[in-house]
């Protein structure tokens, strides 16, 4: 986390003072002029805790890191330290506190000012705002204060039991600075909590401290009998102690420098970026109610009742499908795997390359009856040929609407099934092929080498394959069509579109007009409106054309399971609500 931890103190000679802060390194630390490897020579303790290495004096002191009292320090001036080191955390010489974080090569570095001029400004105005003017009710809690120029600051106050102290406590504070609002807000909960720990931790010793101090020397009854005299010289004689004298700990800046190291490094694990995608889709509902009833049957399978279907009746799922082939056509040979490997470069690809394949009316007569729900028929040799064909046509349909299957050795009606695979030797019944509600596809040897343009012959993918596309309900070329139709093939023909764009203007589409779906559904189903509104939202939909109508119905049977509960039970609460009343 890019953010910078600091404790400040209220001196009474010298206002608001940052005592110690801890910073975010993600370069390699510079290296002192002429100190050589400093790192080897004054490393004098280190301890692993939480993934951290700690090096205690790690760096060597120099003039640019603002802890001596030369001019070009940003930190103050001698002057203005307390003389007691009231104002002082690291004594000086004292080269300040480095830890190492292994896992992302980060350095936590700890001094008593930020070495940056501007970071020390950020963290010199934080400081003086949170213990002057940025101050919650009752001077001790948690705040929040800052703008996009200075930081936004993270800020709780505290006081510090001392026995020599006016009114007997120190005033303290905890900032945390950063220019990200958002995320600062957010680990408002988080900080407040941390931040509450280490200074119940400081309060409880020098509790301890004052109460040894009381016992000793009570100086309260010392001060009621001791003359009156000018508060400004009562000041001055009385210079604020350190913390590690109020709290009788040696080692305080250390342990300070370990848990605001570790605070930064565990507030920057705990939120991480996600993408947000929006709600599911209609295709993402449909296939988790599949995936939920498939693991439904699984688990109330019985491995000792359970039986083999008959061969000659498919398995069909909505939305996917499951291969049932003759021992002719499933099995392939292992000796020969170059004619494998072979076969599986005889597939569709793409929409585009099924239309290149099948010539531009072909494709329209079949993509016209995959988005009206007319059952589509595949007649071939190869398996993988016809399987290919299914998955290139299914990304035309929402994922409710498709019924598969893959392949059989006998016909299927169309309530079984909208897209059928078959071997060549099967027979189709006459008023199926004389149905308009049916489109069959032949895949028979070519009698040409080539039947579409040069750049798929190099692949030798189909060229060996003729394509023969007939219906009882052939669509007229200067039919209009779907609407949704005119939209794909505008997308196929368009060559600046790659196929991972189309692919994303079909789910676009689709998605849109399970919209135009969901309305009519609400309209018609729930509603019960009549004809004449339905007609007219139609027309505001724009699918009042008589192919958009049937697309809309054929996909309104693709709707899934929990939209169609979800709008039962918003309508009906209501009118239960008002039967109750």
């Amino acid at each position: 986390m890019n953010a910078i931890v600091a404790l400040c103190h209220f001196c009474e000679l010298h206002g608001p003072r940052t005592l110690f802060c801890t910073e975010v390194l993600h370069s390699p630390l510079p290296q002192g002029a002429g100190g050589g490897d400093i790192s080897g020579q004054n490393e004098q303790a280190e301890e692993e805790e939480g993934g951290i290495q700690m090096s205690s004096r790690i760096r060597s002191h120099s003039p640019a890191e603002g802890a001596s009292a030369d001019s070009s320090s940003p930190g103050p001036k001698k002057s203005d330290m307390c003389e007691a080191s009231g104002c002082r955390s690291l004594a000086g010489g004292h080269p300040g506190y480095v830890s190492h974080d292994k896992e992302t090569s980060i350095k936590y570095v700890s001094h008593q000012h930020p070495n940056h001029p501007q970071l020390f400004s950020i963290v010199r105005q934080a400081c003086v705002r949170s213990l002057s003017c940025e101050v919650c009710p009752g001077r001790e809690g948690p705040i929040f204060f800052g703008d996009e120029q200075h930081g936004f600051v993270f800020s709780h106050t505290f006081f510090i039991k001392d026995s020599l102290a006016r009114g007997f406590q120190r005033w303290y504070s905890i900032i945390t600075i950063m220019m990200d609002r958002i995320y600062l807000i957010n680990s408002w909960p988080f900080l407040l909590g941390k931040i509450r720990g280490i200074i119940d931790e400081l309060q409880g010793k020098a509790l301890k401290v004052f109460e040894a101090e009381q016992y000793g020397c009570p100086q309260r009854a010392q001060r009621m009998n001791t003359a009156f005299t000018p508060f400004l010289h009562q000041r001055n004689g009385n210079a604020a102690r350190s913390l590690t004298s109020l709290t009788n700990d040696e080692n305080l800046w250390a342990c300070l420098h370990t848990s605001f190291a570790w605070l930064l490094k565990a507030c920057g694990s705990r939120l991480t970026e996600k993408l947000l995608e929006g709600a599911p889709t209609e295709d993402t509902l449909v296939q988790m109610e599949k995936l939920a009833d498939l693991k439904e049957e699984s688990e109330g399978w019985d491995g000792s009742e359970e039986e083999e279907k008959p061969s000659s009746q498919p398995d069909v799922v909505e939305g996917q499908e499951l291969s049932k082939c003759s021992p002719e056509t499933s099995l392939m040979p292992d000796c020969n795997s170059w004619n494998v490997a072979h076969r599986r470069l005889s597939v569709f690809r793409s929409l585009r390359h099924m239309r290149q394949v099948l010539g531009a009316s072909a494709f329209r007569m079949l993509a016209w009856h995959v988005l009206m729900g007319n059952q589509v028929i595949w007649k071939a040799r190869d398996v993988d040929l016809v399987q290919s064909a299914f998955d290139v046509l299914r990304t035309m349909l929402p994922v409710g609407c498709v019924r598969i299957i893959p392949y059989s050795d006998q016909y299927e009606e169309a309530y079984r099934c909208n897209f059928l695979g078959l071997s060549p030797h099967v027979q189709i019944p006459s008023h199926i092929l004389s149905s308009e509600f049916a489109v069959l596809v032949e895949v028979r040897a070519a009698t040409r080498s080539s039947l579409y343009p040069a750049p798929f012959d190099d692949e030798q993918s189909l060229n060996k394959y003729e394509f023969v596309v007939t219906s009882g309900s052939p669509v007229a070329a200067d039919r209009v069509g779907p609407t949704i139709l005119n939209k794909i093939e505008a997308a196929l023909t368009n060559q600046n579109l790659s196929v991972d764009v189309v692919d994303q203007c079909l789910v676009c589409l689709k998605e849109e007009w399970m919209n135009k779906v969901k309305v009519l559904f609400k309209f018609t189903k729930v509603d019960s409106r009549p004809k004449e509104d339905t007609q007219k939202l139609l027309s505001i939909l724009g699918a009042a054309e008589e192919d958009n109508v049937k697309l809309l119905k054929f996909w309104m049977t693709g709707l899934s399971k929990t939209y169609k509960s979800h709008l039962m039970s918003t309508v009906r609460s209501p009118t239960s609500s008002e039967s109750r009343n």
